[in-house]
């Protein structure tokens, strides 16, 4: 009994998540997807993290092509090798097949983003395939005109989507998961967008991971407090050392937000 009252625990506590962007097979971060600068080898840093008590880890592979989707593959096979927490791949992932080739070499999720607008029976064939748990559909919303809309091709497209609409969407084609990514607060560190994040966990029964904006370890407790999301990604911040995951993690239990720690 009391194992399985921890384990339901440790379901119900929040992750922390590095996210890693991956340009040319460097990690690289930008601010409101603009102004790239290199932060590191992604191997490295997700070996740190590990090391560190992250939760689990994001890839994605910002430019994406099919010459580039096999570099990416073979750097999945190494980073399964040197590291033992969960990780998701994405990136111009557009087939059944390429999602197999990424979980096959190691990947645990993949996450789909404008594929997945393209051609949504995408995400109900890698369910199908390998699970709900395995898929992760990454949405890249901006507030424009008033309402939220869900953005394509690395944040540079708009689309028709209303962001809450597309996410109800994915949640009924099997997606496990939602990353929302907010364009507005992206690389600024003024704090995730806690508005639009509220709303959608509110109307979905899938974990959320809230993504854009984090620079201060108050950041993290506020998302958490009050939007209930599962998780809370960020890149820059970790990559720089601005703060660090063991100290996030204490922080966040002290406050009465409980995370996992090692």
């Amino acid at each position: 009994m009391l194992k399985k009252n921890q384990k339901l625990l440790n379901v119900l506590k929040k992750r922390i998540i590095p996210c890693l962007d991956i340009k040319d097979g460097r990690t690289v971060k930008g601010v409101n997807f603009e102004g790239l600068i290199d932060a590191g080898s992604p191997v490295e840093l997700a070996k740190r993290y590990a090391d560190e008590g992250a939760d689990e880890l994001v890839f994605l592979d910002i430019t994406a092509t099919i010459e580039k989707r096999k570099t990416l593959a073979d750097l999945v096979e190494v980073i399964a090798k040197e590291i033992n927490i969960p990780f998701t791949v994405g990136g111009g992932i557009n087939s059944l097949e390429e999602a197999a080739t990424l979980i096959q070499r190691g990947a645990d999720k993949v996450s789909l983003n404008s594929s997945a607008v393209k051609r949504p029976e995408l995400i109900q064939e890698i369910a199908s395939q390998f699970g709900s748990q395995c898929v992760v559909v990454a949405i890249d919303t901006k507030f424009v005109n008033g309402e939220w809309k869900v953005f394509v091709s690395g944040g540079r497209i708009e689309t028709d989507l209303k962001t809450i609409d597309w996410a109800k969407k994915v949640e009924a084609l099997g997606a496990g998961e939602i990353l929302l990514t907010s364009m507005n607060s992206d690389g600024t560190k003024n704090g995730f967008e806690k508005s639009i994040l509220k709303e959608i966990v509110q109307e979905l029964n899938i974990p959320v991971i809230a993504s854009g904006g984090a620079g201060s370890k108050e950041h993290f407790k506020e998302v958490f407090e009050e939007t209930n999301v599962s998780a809370a990604l960020a890149a820059s911040v970790f990559h720089f050392g601005e703060i660090s995951i063991p100290d996030l993690k204490k922080y966040l239990n002290e406050n009465k937000i409980y995370v996992r720690t090692t």
